[in-house]
């Protein structure tokens, strides 16, 4: 028999690199966020493989060839293996909002083939993303789903909230979710972390003053 095993999926942009309204095309415009390299770092001593999973309908818009987008996870993972981090794999999707295809997240084509690929446990395993459509793909194979309050997922909190209850967690960023799956990884589930609760609460007082 096989021993399956969990995994750790993080999404790309917004998680790890900041979004871009125009797409990331180069290394040059390959911005990481604050803290992501020290959380993938992190997440590496769980000593659960991680694998980058992210939509690049930039492919077949024509913006980008698959080859440019190679260069550019080339260039991430040179500056995540410095840090000590361990990416497995990355697996993207080309294609594009209307084409239907089973890859595009909120689809789960590319946690699946992970799954085939190394004998992952996707029940046992945990998903990072920044949008509503990350939680979906993450929830509906079982996968504990974390929404990053980097990139879109302020924008996301609502509608994952509207779409998903209290199926989903949240934290600030990458390297606060690192903490928050080495909790779980130890017995303790977690639906938020103690640094987003204090932004929260200090977001409201700045609100209630009239500061924004």
């Amino acid at each position: 028999m096989i021993s399956r095993t969990g995994a750790i999926f993080l999404d790309r942009d917004g998680v790890i690199n900041q979004n871009r309204a125009d797409h990331v095309k180069s290394c040059e415009e390959f911005e990481l966020i604050p803290g992501a390299l020290e959380g993938i770092r992190s997440l590496t001593e769980t000593g659960l493989p991680i694998f980058v999973i992210t939509n690049q309908a930039a492919i077949n818009r024509g913006l980008i060839t698959v080859e440019t987008l190679e260069s550019i996870h080339k260039c991430m993972m040179d500056e995540i293996s410095k840090a000590g981090g361990v990416i497995t794999r990355v697996y993207h999707c080309p294609h594009d909002t209307d084409e239907s295809c089973g890859c595009r997240k909120p689809a789960p084509g590319m946690l699946l083939r992970a799954a085939a690929d190394y004998g992952i446990d996707l029940r046992q395993s945990f998903l990072v993303g920044d949008a509503w459509t990350d939680i979906s793909a993450g929830l509906e194979v079982g996968a504990h789903s974390i929404l990053v309050m980097t990139g879109r997922g302020r924008w996301n909190f609502v509608p994952c909230w509207q779409r998903f209850g209290l199926d989903f967690a949240a934290a600030c960023d990458l390297l606060d979710a690192s903490m928050m799956i080495k909790e779980a990884l130890r017995g303790n589930r977690m639906q938020t972390t103690v640094r987003l609760r204090d932004a929260l609460r200090a977001g409201l007082q700045l609100e209630s003053l009239g500061i924004y």
